[in-house]
């Protein structure tokens, strides 16, 4: 857990957490990332389900060794796409091996021609979060609007990926910020349900 004052603004908080993640070595970002996916998923992934991981952007843990692991057991594999300023993303359909395109943001995306999905599970990626299972973000929202739209059509599993380094004693949640069910670090996974 990174130590950072609980009066800190979220600006602040988030720009700590980042520090603390962009200070870890390449060799533990990979290892943990392997931590995650060998501990796997802290739910059943019946086959067919599918997952919407993310395409790792700075020094964001990476979760395509997790992703490689869901897609063995059978699960449908996904990436956001963003789909405008101000909108939820888009989830499309992707293979490991499939190409990927720059999007608006310049973080790589399915092709606009693949086939648009509903998660059943997003993996989000996060700045920090806290033991409620809020998370600060990079402050566009696309998560939080994507999430809200999501759990309002149906039920769905929102679980942070971090490393443990970006726990921060309490986030300013506002109340369009939407919370997670799990995070996993290369520690343990964290179960917020039950808040």
């Amino acid at each position: 857990m990174t130590d950072i004052p609980a009066s800190s603004t979220k600006a602040d908080l988030r720009a700590s957490a980042l520090a603390a993640r962009d200070a870890l070595s390449g060799e533990y970002r990979a290892a943990a990332a392997q931590a995650i996916a060998a501990r796997g998923l802290p739910v059943a992934v019946p086959p067919g389900l599918v997952v919407a991981g993310y395409f790792p952007i700075r020094s964001e843990i990476d979760p395509t060794p997790l992703l490689r692991k869901l897609a063995a057991q059978g699960a449908r594999l996904a990436l956001p796409a963003i789909a405008g300023a101000g909108q939820p993303l888009e989830f499309r359909a992707w293979s490991a091996g499939d190409a990927l395109l720059r999007g608006p943001l310049g973080i790589l995306e399915p092709s606009p021609q693949a086939a648009e999905v509903i998660p059943d599970i997003v993996l989000v990626p996060l700045a920090a979060f806290d033991r409620s299972g809020h998370r600060i973000g990079y402050g566009a929202g696309h998560y939080d609007r994507s999430l809200a739209q999501l759990r309002g059509s149906g039920k769905i599993l929102a679980i942070g990926l971090a490393f443990a380094v970006q726990q921060i004693e309490a986030v300013p949640a506002l109340p369009h910020d939407v919370a997670l069910d799990y995070v996993l670090t290369e520690d343990r996974p964290f179960d917020f349900r039950s808040f």
